[in-house]
């Protein structure tokens, strides 16, 4: 592969793992929020049934980003990691409680002191991914290829926005997967809870996008100069449409699939206000990347072999559990 394309091309693979992360693991964290909600033990029994064969595979996504961004691009790790050490800390945390709540809630007697750890888990868990997206957006203190802002800078306003923001877009998820994989009672409460955490949704998330605008003048440039990213909003709409004539006509397979569509058009809208920059406006792809040679090891060590074969391994293990629990 030539040298030159190797950091766009892992940049667009760095990305496309974060997204199929948050579609994949926003379902079951989105799930385990709503069961803070219910009280009814086997109501309970049946959401953690719906996530429990798929929650530690969704995570493997998690890893991968991460360790992509470390090899691939290790500037923007030493500047993002120093300024989101507190929230990343309690992010995994709270993905530890997670853990721990499927691998001990069967033989501690189905002890609330495990069911409050996977809500409050799932919740923090999901809140903190939010307001660290948020922190990355408004910008990063940067001085010298270093992070030179303090250990609070990422909380503010507009970061608490969007980690309530990405939460609700979470629970969405989770409630289309409720449709999707059960069926009575659950499949119910979920068909009521999916128009009203849309409408909540998007109405944080119009909030989130014009604050950005003003923070930054120049992604609104940006949505003026690239005309291609008027088609996000078009995929968006079309989105929405179909989530919503998908809870009236009670066709189970359609709110995950066009939740899941809401997320991609959000996504390339984000990425394309950005773009090159992987720290906005601060660092750029090219700035950031590993040396050629170091790119090219992972492309031929790590990209061709892993990517594709989590990519097989999480489409088996969705075809061989389809269906409803």
């Amino acid at each position: 592969m030539d040298p030159l394309w190797l950091p766009q091309f892992w940049a667009l693979l760095i990305a496309l793992a974060l997204l199929v992360y948050m579609v994949r693991d926003g379902y079951d964290l989105g799930v385990g929020i709503l069961f803070g909600f219910i009280r009814d033990d086997a109501l309970r029994e049946t959401l953690v049934r719906a996530i429990s064969p798929f929650w530690d595979g969704n995570e493997v996504w998690l890893v991968l980003v991460g360790a992509g961004i470390f090899a691939a691009f290790p500037t923007v790790y030493a500047i993002v990691l120093p300024a989101f050490y507190l929230p990343l800390t309690a992010m995994l945390i709270a993905l530890i409680f997670r853990g721990v709540f499927f691998e001990f809630r069967d033989h501690a007697g189905r002890n609330r002191l495990w069911d409050r750890g996977f809500f409050l888990g799932s919740l923090a868990a999901s809140f903190i991914q939010g307001a660290a997206l948020g922190g990355l957006v408004q910008g990063i203190a940067v001085a010298d290829g270093r992070y030179a802002g303090g250990a609070f800078d990422w909380l503010t306003p507009f970061t608490l926005t969007c980690g309530a923001g990405l939460t609700l877009g979470y629970t969405l998820l989770g409630a289309a997967w409720l449709v999707l994989r059960t069926t009575g009672e659950a499949r119910e409460k979920a068909y009521r809870l999916l128009a009203g955490l849309l409408a909540a949704f998007l109405a944080v998330f119009l909030i989130a996008a014009f604050w950005t605008a003003a923070v930054h003048p120049r992604v609104a440039s940006r949505w003026l100069e690239a005309l291609w990213l008027f088609l996000t909003p078009v995929l968006g709409a079309a989105a929405i449409l179909g989530l919503w004539a998908g809870v009236r006509s009670r066709r189970d397979a359609v709110p995950y699939a066009m939740a899941a569509l809401l997320f991609l058009a959000l996504f390339l809208a984000a990425a394309g206000s950005f773009w090159p920059y992987l720290v906005p406006f601060t660092v750029t792809i090219d700035a950031a990347s590993a040396p050629a040679e170091t790119l090219r090891f992972l492309f031929y060590g790590a990209g061709l072999p892993v990517f594709p074969l989590v990519l097989v391994y999480s489409g088996v293990v969705l075809w061989i559990l389809r269906g409803k629990v």
